[in-house]
């Protein structure tokens, strides 16, 4: 295929992933905006094997069926809660191949740049490698605080703040002696790979201390943040081998993550810069040590009281957290709906813009039970409607239903916008046990004079509210 027809196609592919965006960004439609970019990408990978830059096809093949062989059998054990840590190891992936493309063209010995045109490519190739290094890093990091194998308490090093900066300056500094190791042919040098491996070693250490300084509750930001990351990894790898569809494919990804990144700091009333330079930072120290003030009694109730509440209800609303997905109880929540529309109970979904572990986990996990994309309704739609429900069930939700957000001026969450469920006439709370959130912060709810604590796994207190229906 000649290069005027590879162009053609990745035109075409470029159009197919503008228009899976677009479908992304409704539910209704995120179906058939993921394949859109499936199409896409179907394209764009069969233009790239049969163009005249691919020789060695037995090589390429063989790579070909190993990487679908490991996505495949990910796909198929990776779980719905387990979705946000994939996404994030996935990233890592995105930052190391930049890494790697970035060293191989600078030891291209086909490289032929000279003056000017030598000095932009040196810095495409040095940024690339820096993005995709912290994006590396940063993203194994996170796989690990999402998946519990690394703790989700901010590390508050002395001087944090002085340390990236260091590490910032550092890899400028390098930067413009980089530059300045380049021989008068424009091939690669010893001095000059020396200094890309010192960079990328700062990168990969940058990486590790900005992910781990962010605390829990920050995560979601983080994994919008890493998908920035890795889009501006793709676009940087385009420049350096010159492809136009990376290039506009990395900038889509790249741009959106950070809008995504805009959107969900705004949900947390939290600074994006203040986000990545530490998380909570310190005031975690004293909403933890806040928990320890007296609050009040709790109430429990068991599953058939609710279940009379429900019936003498006529509006209900659902806030759906973490707890639902890790109790997989999002098929049972899908039976409750189907049982409360046959008994005439208006019945809707109240979504927090950072419930889960990432953005849209809720979404992903009804989508999943069958629930209608009408009754899921985002926080701005419902929380006016929340003070005449007559009940409100959070299921495994902690952080985003915290009174403290508004309440608390001290609060490590203070300002966050939240789901004001405590308005409603009873709320009733389905919860292993009184532990906190993922922010470490105590929840006032629990102890209000119309709040009822259900205590268990959300899948079974579930099914009995079912039976008692």
């Amino acid at each position: 295929m000649n290069q005027g027809m590879v162009t053609a196609a990745y035109i075409i592919a470029a159009v197919f992933f503008i228009l899976s965006l677009a479908g992304l960004s409704h539910q209704e439609s995120a179906r058939r905006g993921n394949w859109f970019g499936i199409a896409g990408m179907a394209i764009a990978v069969l233009a790239t094997i049969i163009s005249d830059d691919v020789t060695n096809y037995g090589v390429l093949i063989l790579m070909v069926l190993i990487g679908g062989a490991i996505g495949a059998w990910l796909a198929k054990q990776v779980q719905m809660t387990q979705m946000p840590e994939l996404v994030a190891i996935l990233h890592s992936l995105v930052g190391m191949a930049a890494v790697l493309v970035g060293f191989a063209t600078y030891l291209d010995p086909e490289a032929s740049y000279v003056g000017a045109a030598r000095t932009i490519h040196d810095v495409e190739i040095f940024l690339g490698i820096l993005i995709g290094a912290l994006t590396f890093t940063g993203s194994v990091i996170a796989y690990g605080k999402l998946s519990g194998k690394v703790g989700s308490k901010p590390l508050m090093l002395p001087q944090r703040k002085f340390i990236n900066i260091g590490l910032a300056a550092g890899s400028l500094v390098l930067l413009f002696l980089f530059l300045g190791a380049t021989d008068d042919t424009g091939t690669a040098t010893t001095s000059g790979m020396i200094f890309l491996l010192i960079m990328t070693l700062l990168a990969f250490a940058f990486g590790i201390h900005m992910v781990m300084a962010i605390g829990g509750a920050d995560m979601p930001v983080v994994i919008s943040m890493l998908n920035s990351y890795s889009g501006w990894a793709a676009a940087a790898t385009g420049f350096m081998l010159s492809n136009d569809l990376l290039i506009v494919v990395g900038a889509l990804v790249g741009s959106s993550g950070a809008i995504l990144s805009y959107i969900m700091c705004r949900a947390m009333n939290r600074k994006f810069l203040s986000v990545i330079m530490g998380g909570w930072g310190d005031a975690a120290t004293a909403g933890v040590a806040g928990a320890e003030q007296e609050q009040g009694e709790v109430v429990a109730i068991q599953a058939e009281e609710v279940a009379e509440a429900l019936l003498d209800a006529e509006s209900v609303v659902i806030v759906p957290g973490y707890g639902m997905a890790v109790a997989h109880a999002q098929h049972l929540v899908s039976a409750l709906v189907e049982r409360m529309k046959t008994a005439k109970v208006k019945i809707r979904f109240a979504i927090h813009p950072v419930a889960g572990r990432m953005p849209g986990h809720m979404n992903v996990l009804l989508a999943e039970a069958n629930v209608p994309y009408d009754l899921v309704l985002e926080m701005d739609e419902i929380n006016e409607d929340l003070a005449s429900t007559d009940v409100v069930i959070v299921i495994g939700a902690n952080d985003i239903v915290n009174p403290s957000a508004m309440d608390d001026p001290t609060s490590p969450i203070a300002g966050m916008p939240v789901l004001e469920v405590w308005k409603a006439r009873m709320v009733i709370v389905s919860k292993r046990g009184m532990a906190t959130g993922y922010a470490g912060v105590e929840n006032p709810l629990f102890f209000r004079e119309n709040t009822r604590m259900l205590f268990g796994d959300a899948k079974d207190s579930l099914g009995k509210i079912l039976s008692a229906l």
